[in-house]
């Protein structure tokens, strides 16, 4: 049976990018870091998801915690970035991932985000393709295997996994 992950591989040029982003920051840091939010519309029971333009899928918002940031910082950051979404409370820290498909040294902090606003829907950009809301029951086709594992141990009370 194939693997599900094995239709997100990168290949060509975006491959080959996102491998020289990864070295990049193995050299820069030995170990890497990122933080990945679930941002739930309780009004709607829907999530936030992205898709970015150098990588397949689409998948929670999120990215690398820079050097003298912390993991909330960081998940503030990216939140606002990837789309424009302001916390109104501080996000819950629900479990720590080891990502050994991006690195043998990456590690993702996973936040549960309620409480929230978003200022504007986020528009495309050089690094997000697509944004937005959607049900539950009715996630976008090509929803990464990890994103839907991260939402199962949050709505269907899987346990967490170790790896992302």
């Amino acid at each position: 049976m194939a693997n599900p992950d094995d239709i997100f591989r990168q290949t060509g040029w975006s491959g080959l990018r996102a491998r020289l982003f990864h070295l990049y920051f193995v050299l820069r840091r030995p170990m890497t870091l990122g933080v990945r939010g679930l941002v739930h519309d309780t009004a709607t029971n829907s999530v936030f998801l992205i898709r970015h333009t150098y990588v397949p899928g689409w998948q929670l918002p999120g990215g690398g915690v820079e050097v003298g940031e912390t993991l909330a910082e960081a998940l503030v950051r990216e939140l606002a970035e990837e789309g424009n979404i302001a916390l109104n409370a501080p996000a819950v820290l629900k479990s720590m991932h080891f990502n050994r498909r991006s690195s043998r040294r990456d590690h993702v902090g996973f936040y549960v985000i309620e409480h929230f606003s978003q200022t504007i829907p986020k528009l495309p950009d050089h690094e997000i393709a697509e944004a937005g809301f959607f049900p539950l029951d009715g996630l976008p086709e090509g929803t990464t295997p990890a994103t839907l594992r991260r939402i199962a141990e949050v709505f269907e009370e899987e346990p967490a996994s170790p790896y992302w």
